[in-house]
């Protein structure tokens, strides 16, 4: 891969999404994507492209289109029906080659954040992992930081026809928040994780006009060092964040009673119909396990309603919740900065307070 010259940013154009899919369903981060690529493109005026590899799975492109993409490269070979490294690497490394997209997108799921880095060492070129937030215009990053950060944003100097993609991610164990560039070479390369961007409402006219390609690749067996042989899925009972309308989340302040105040979101979130969720406190101090981790270093949600129980509001906790339809906050310290964010916002004890919450749900409930 060496005689690929990627130092020269003008030489390279369009958005590129790789479009994971698992037995020939789509994984629904991709929707995700493509619907935040769809943004990219259109404020770099260039197209918008999923990149979908594996056996039989051309039906699955217009769906593709649906959520924005312009065309779909569409790479099937019996060797691509399960992913390993080596053939993946192999046909998308030689289709960035051959088109030389100047973006590539690719969720940060168990495939992507094998697959990323290693394309992205094969194409000498760099990748953000984890991000959180893309731009690519300079006015909407500045707004961006304005929102989210304490820069002096004006203050600043800023070359305002710069379109370079601009990659925020968490830094330092989630204290920090960190814009990285890739000036130099191409294309930019981004993982993103699944939940923090919103999926745009499927267009059946974008499917329609959706353009197919299938493209010429090589690929043998004398390409990849593994072979799958059986592919066992294990069952394993996992709470599902980021599809949850309600998500009730218990902090630090549970831990005068720690089951008892898990108890109580647990029974809070039965009778809302929903989810229990956690902040980064309560995982690292083993009250929960870490698919319930809600935050930068956790998951994104975007419920229609977020209780927040005992949680005081850290800047990573709140970037992983503030787009909640509705926020409810329940806090003993009336200056914890959940409130800024809380539409319904009670300051007590959460173990006199949720029994409350409870019993007045029950019987609006018994009422209807």
């Amino acid at each position: 891969m060496t005689e690929f010259h990627n130092t020269d940013p003008a030489a390279f154009r369009g958005v590129w999404v790789f479009c994971e899919q698992r037995g020939g369903e789509l994984n629904p981060t991709c929707f995700e994507l493509l619907s935040e690529g769809r943004k990219l493109a259109d404020d770099l005026g260039v197209e918008l492209c999923g990149l979908l590899l594996g056996d039989g799975v051309a039906a699955l492109a217009p769906t593709l289109g649906g959520y924005g993409a312009d065309r779909v490269y569409v790479c099937q070979h019996p060797l691509l029906k399960d992913y390993t490294t080596d053939a993946y690497t192999k046909v998308v490394c030689g289709m960035v080659m051959e088109r030389k997209p100047e973006i590539v997108l690719i969720g940060a799921t168990n495939i992507g954040r094998d697959l990323g880095p290693r394309c992205a060492a094969r194409l000498h070129t760099g990748l953000t992992a984890d991000c959180t937030h893309l731009d690519v215009d300079v006015a909407k990053y500045q707004e961006f930081l304005k929102r989210t950060s304490t820069l002096d944003v004006d203050g600043m100097k800023w070359d305002l026809t710069d379109k370079g993609l601009k990659m925020t991610r968490p830094a330092f164990g989630g204290h920090l928040m960190a814009s990285i560039i890739c000036p130099r070479f191409r294309p930019a390369m981004a993982t993103v994780r699944p939940g923090v961007m919103k999926k745009a409402p499927f267009d059946q006219a974008k499917a329609d006009a959706c353009e197919l390609i299938k493209p010429n690749f090589s690929l043998t067996e004398a390409d990849m060092q593994t072979q799958v042989i059986e592919v066992v899925k294990a069952a394993k009972k996992l709470v599902d964040l980021i599809g949850a309308d309600v998500v009730v989340s218990v902090g630090r302040g549970i831990s005068k009673d720690v089951e008892g105040g898990i108890k109580l979101a647990e029974e809070l979130a039965e009778v809302l119909g929903g989810v229990v969720g956690g902040s980064r406190a309560t995982i690292d101090s083993g009250w929960l396990s870490a698919d319930h981790q809600v935050g930068q270093t956790g998951k994104t949600v975007h419920p229609k309603i977020y209780v927040a129980l005992g949680i005081s509001g850290a800047i990573q906790h709140k970037a992983g919740m503030q787009d909640s339809e509705c926020i409810i906050a329940v806090n003993k310290n009336e200056n914890a900065p959940i409130f800024e964010i809380a539409d319904y916002g009670i300051c007590g004890d959460l173990f006199k307070v949720t029994p409350m919450l409870i019993e007045a749900i029950k019987a609006a409930k018994a009422a209807q």
